[in-house]
């Protein structure tokens, strides 16, 4: 069997992908590093992971044994069940909110903490900062001439930037406080994009009658596409994968025939 290459951002995630796509354990896997990549500085700079891979020779005929179609199904109730919270978090009622007494000083922290960061990075950005008191929720505004950097591809720096700013405004706080941090109305663009996204894979979806995968995404886009398809008759989704690699497959629900010539091949489809 011929070496297979894989991308990523760490080598661990990059054996687990290859462990996953080759249908084998960790101990059964022969592999090689071609690059150990790097994080670079809240996204920028960062370059990805390689790996070359392979079932090692003497296990091939054993990976090669089909699944019993009674495992496939016990998966499939567990990827069920296993998916039934997250895809019915965007309606859940929240807990009752107690307001903090002074966002003031969150505000503040979140400024400063932005500052110093635009400072190190030679950059220039205006900080627009508000508070919702009704959601404990701290909105942050970035305006600029560089803000497709602080973007980063499909938004991995942003969200990066955002996960930082949430921990040094909650590191006092006896009260969660939500942070989002925007530029350019990116969310509101980006979660368009998404519902425009499991529209047409659930079309293909219930055309091909093959499920298909979408990219890997962070937990708050996993929740747009799970409820832009939550209430859809003729298909379901569930959460596949670990950490960063974790990613939805759009699944055609039992019973449903169809639509196109098609036809279940029961092969995954590609990634979108």
């Amino acid at each position: 069997m011929d070496y297979k290459e894989y991308t990523g951002k760490s080598v661990n995630d990059l054996i687990t992908d290859a462990c996953q796509d080759l249908g084998v354990t960790s101990d059964r896997l022969d592999y090689v590093v071609v690059d150990e990549g790097s994080a670079g500085f809240l996204g920028l700079g960062a370059k990805n992971a390689v790996i070359k891979a392979r079932i090692k020779a003497d296990e091939e005929q054993t990976a090669a044994a089909p699944e019993s179609e009674e495992i496939k199904e016990e998966v499939k109730e567990e990827h069920v069940k296993a998916e039934k919270a997250e895809a019915a978090e965007p309606s859940k009622k929240e807990e009752k909110i107690i307001p903090v007494s002074d966002p003031a000083v969150y505000e503040n922290a979140a400024k400063k903490f932005l500052e110093d960061v635009f400072k190190a990075m030679d950059m220039e950005a205006v900080i627009k900062t508000s508070f919702e008191l009704s959601e404990n929720s701290l909105n942050v505004e970035l305006a600029g001439s560089d803000m497709g950097i602080l973007i980063g591809k499909r938004g991995a720096t942003l969200d990066s930037l955002q996960y930082l700013v949430s921990l040094v405004v909650n590191k006092n706080s006896e009260q969660y406080i939500r942070v989002k941090v925007d530029t350019e109305d990116y969310r509101e663009r980006r979660k368009a994009t998404l519902e425009n996204l499991a529209k047409n894979v659930s079309s293909k979806v219930k055309r091909t009658g093959r499920p298909y995968e979408l990219e890997a995404m962070n937990p708050y886009e996993r929740r747009i596409i799970h409820s832009a398809l939550q209430d859809n008759d003729y298909v379901y989704t569930y959460s596949e994968g670990e950490g960063v690699n974790r990613h939805i497959v759009v699944a055609l629900k039992e019973g449903v025939r169809p639509t196109g010539d098609y036809g279940r091949s029961g092969r995954r489809g590609r990634r979108y």
